[in-house]
């Protein structure tokens, strides 16, 4: 199938990027049968001599049934090396942190990142399932579906350090994606009151910002994230805490309200420092500006892209309710709460000035002009007006360079700031302009990533998980001041990105 665009990558170009990623999909799969090598953690301190790794099983479990399927899968040797324990009480009472239990096939993003992430999970599905790799498009759903049941929410990561965390909530749009490649009402019903209870889990406190009636994220826990405390070290072995308070202590004067994340009394951060911290981890961007510095300051905001997506999922819930021939009155209470949330939506999120749609911040009472690629989510989701779209559309020159698109209009040294471009940013954009219209646009977007991608591959050999959009190449040495530096390879979801826009086309990569 010929790629959106008039001057689509020559077929042996398209062929290597295809091939490319059908070889990595078995290799960033993981099952218990590979439990040693998923248990390993690249973010935890490295503990020499360690003898036996960690592996937690949820309360509502039977952890016996767990222990007997990983002795009779694993060789002897390797099952001596895990350590099968049971959560119990708060997950900030875990002192050594380790693997969650998950009882099927999943696919990890790759490098750094050796565990199921959710809204990864999303993409990297939607990839599987345009190669009709529906089985295990199908296993990460079902595995969505079990953390929901068994850990309260679909998890940043299976890491017990993440207990705490959500992650963007794409599980609506996953379910159904999986029941158009299966056709199975049956799983689609038994798929249903756990997509309802996650929809609740972002519409309960403290996710629910009541007077305005909408969503922010909000992680739980306290202190400094194990991963980043250990796992963003730089050169000179500042961590990213180390990191974040330097640049505090130099702007204090300069930005009002920065007093709230740094104790003049200990000269160190606060609690509220490390809460924005493990929140914007939640959010998926971790990390940008578009909040506060590194963040800070996110939990004050009712954003674009989780209202989108509730919105998304209550839509999804209807129509899952329509499929199964449900009770019309259950259907049209679905419709209403989606339909309330597009009018706040509306009210606080468009801003008529700029022509774009921008996080609304609770303290101020206004948008923050902030512009970021989820402007575009909107679209993709269909709740924006024609005029809405065209509006965005006249902004597209903030985003668009020769090479894709931004993430976002400034340079932070914050990894979902310029000059960086993401697969799943690029492909919602695509699919946004696409369903309003605007192919042309939309074409011009992906064949410009696709070559980016295409040339950095003739280069590297590989695909990675995020680009510079003005250097159009993967190298970020040196760029990168907060988070972890690195690029990683492999990768979960630019792999994926690829086959929906080589394999699907950008018109028939969403529901």
């Amino acid at each position: 199938m010929a790629i959106l665009g008039s001057t689509p990558l020559p077929r042996e170009k398209i062929n290597a990027l295809q091939l490319y990623v059908s070889n990595m999909w078995p290799k960033l799969t993981r099952n218990t049968r590979d439990a040693m090598e998923a248990v390993h953690d690249c973010k935890l301190e490295a503990q020499t001599g360690k003898r036996r790794w960690p592996l937690y099983v949820s309360a509502s479990e039977d952890a016996r049934r767990v222990r007997e399927r990983l002795r009779k899968t694993l060789a002897p040797e390797f099952f001596q090396q895990i350590d099968i324990r049971a959560l119990s009480g708060a997950p900030e009472q875990i002192t050594e942190h380790g693997l969650v239990y998950l009882p099927g096939r999943y696919v990890v993003p790759g490098g750094r990142f050796n565990e199921m992430y959710g809204w990864d999970s999303y993409f990297i599905a939607k990839g599987l399932l345009c190669e009709g790799r529906v089985g295990l498009a199908q296993s990460i759903a079902d595995l969505q579906l079990y953390q929901v049941k068994h850990y309260g929410t679909v998890l940043n990561c299976n890491r017990t350090y993440c207990l705490t965390r959500s992650h963007p909530p794409f599980l609506g749009r996953l379910v159904l994606s999986v029941y158009e490649a299966t056709g199975d009402l049956e799983w689609l019903g038994n798929a249903l009151p756990y997509v309802e209870r996650y929809h609740a889990y972002w519409c309960s406190l403290p996710q629910f910002l009541p007077g305005i009636e909408l969503s922010r994220y909000h992680a739980l826990g306290d202190g400094p994230a194990p991963e980043a405390f250990h796992g963003e070290v730089d050169a000179a072995g500042r961590n990213h805490y180390d990191r974040l308070l330097e640049w505090l202590r130099l702007h204090m004067d300069a930005h009002p309200g920065l007093d709230q994340f740094l104790d003049p009394t200990t000269d160190n951060l606060t609690l509220a420092a490390y809460k924005d911290d493990r929140t914007v981890r939640e959010s998926g961007f971790d990390l940008t500006g578009r909040f506060g510095p590194c963040g800070m300051g996110i939990r004050d905001f009712a954003p674009v892209c989780l209202n989108t997506l509730i919105w998304q999922l209550e839509k999804d819930i209807a129509h899952i309710r329509r499929l199964l021939d449900s009770a019309p009155s259950t259907i049209e209470r679905w419709e209403r709460h989606a339909n309330e949330r597009a009018e706040r939506m509306q009210r606080l999120l468009w801003d008529e000035k700029t022509g774009l749609f921008l996080d609304w911040q609770l303290s101020r009472q206004q948008r923050r002009a902030y512009p970021f690629a989820t402007t575009f989510w909107p679209l993709w989701a269909g709740w924006a007006t024609p005029e809405q779209a065209a509006r965005v559309v006249e902004n597209l020159p903030l985003f668009e360079t020769s090479h894709g698109l931004l993430t976002s209009t400034t340079t932070t040294g914050c990894q979902w700031d310029a000059p960086y471009m993401w697969a799943p940013l690029v492909i919602m954009a695509v699919e946004g302009l696409y369903r309003y219209g605007f192919k042309a646009e939309a074409a011009r977007i992906s064949h410009r990533f696709l070559t980016t991608l295409s040339v950095d591959f003739e280069r590297t050999g590989q695909l990675f998980e995020k680009y510079n959009a003005l250097t159009g190449t993967s190298d970020v040495d040196g760029e990168i001041t907060f988070g972890y530096a690195t690029n990683e390879p492999g990768f979960g979801w630019t792999n994926a990105v690829v086959c929906m826009l080589t394999r699907c086309g950008a018109g028939k990569c969403s529901l």
